[in-house]
């Protein structure tokens, strides 16, 4: 099966290249401390699946780091700021090893985000709502406009390719650089990133921490965000990872609560169903029976105690 890499760019890492707009020499990997490596003050990454993260762990003390993370020269002796592998920097942290193999470049700000982007966009398990906010931050630094105004270009391009609005947008450098975004990652359309990934940054708290914490794959999620009553939404959603629904059962549950909400619909207010069952006992030959006449005491009983209560 053809792995996101191979996908995105054809087993090499290019997009640094269409992103840089120059090719960058090969680096040799050098062995560094790990004590030497510190984080930076913003990952694309936040969530780590444990079991994945152990299995790592795992294969790291058994054969140590197969592929160099990259770092970047920090000013001081031997200080090193992580661009990309930050999976297998945990990792080998945790397995205690004390020096790993690095590839070190000189990089700007810009550039460090860009490759660390590019590198986590690259990975099978980088969940949905981080790859969108990965998106977004490339984007926003190719544009050099504020991350919360691209979404507002991307709708302004949507609305134009449908013929909605006139904004020329689509015949300007903005639209030429996120059409190249999005070229270099292939692995969707802007189009299809409008439709199908910034909504998942409206959905309600909960579905989203549960989409970002990979509990629950991100089209169930989008089902679920649907349904409008929030107890409802919060007891599908919790069945939904403890059973593992399918998408297909998940939309028969949420059918189930819109059917009960028509038969609820259907009915009369109570007022209303308690004089037209009056009206139909006073009619009916129920008070000759004596068992009926019992039953009717009781039910009678009941009522006046729920009136005297509520008066």
């Amino acid at each position: 099966m053809t792995s996101k890499r191979e996908r995105v760019f054809g087993g090499k890492i290019t997009a640094p290249v269409t992103l840089f707009e120059e090719a960058e020499p090969s680096f040799a990997p050098n062995v560094i401390g790990i004590d030497c490596i510190q984080l930076p003050a913003q990952q694309p990454r936040r969530y780590f699946d444990s079991q994945k993260m152990e299995q790592l762990v795992r294969s790291v003390k058994e054969h140590g780091i197969l592929e160099p993370l990259l770092v970047r020269t920090l000013p001081g002796l031997d200080t090193y700021e992580l661009v990309a592998g930050e999976r297998r920097y945990h990792a080998a942290k945790e397995a205690g090893l004390s020096d790993v193999p690095a590839v070190i470049r000189d990089l700007t700000d810009e550039q460090a985000v860009q490759l660390a982007l590019i590198e986590n966009l690259q990975r099978e398990d980088l969940n949905p709502v981080e790859e969108t906010e990965g998106i977004l931050q490339l984007l926003a630094l190719k544009l050099e406009i504020a991350v919360n105004e691209v979404p507002k270009l991307l709708y302004r391009m949507q609305h134009e390719a449908k013929g909605k609005v006139a904004h020329n947008v689509m015949g300007s450098p903005e639209n030429e650089a996120v059409q190249a975004i999005f070229a270099s990652l292939a692995t969707m359309t802007w189009e299809s990133f409008v439709n199908n990934r910034l909504p998942l940054l409206n959905l309600p708290d909960d579905v989203l921490e549960a989409l970002q914490q990979g509990k629950i794959a991100y089209t169930k999620a989008q089902a679920i965000a649907r349904v409008r009553d929030e107890d409802q939404r919060k007891i599908l959603l919790k069945d939904a990872i403890a059973q593992d629904f399918s998408l297909a059962q998940i939309k028969e549950r949420i059918d189930s609560f819109k059917s009960n909400v028509a038969v609820a619909a259907e009915q009369p207010p109570l007022k209303t169903q308690i004089d037209n069952v009056l009206k139909l006992a006073k009619r009916s030959k129920v008070w000759d029976d004596p068992k009926k006449q019992k039953k009717l005491e009781k039910v009678l009983a009941d009522l006046k105690s729920l009136v005297s209560d509520a008066v």
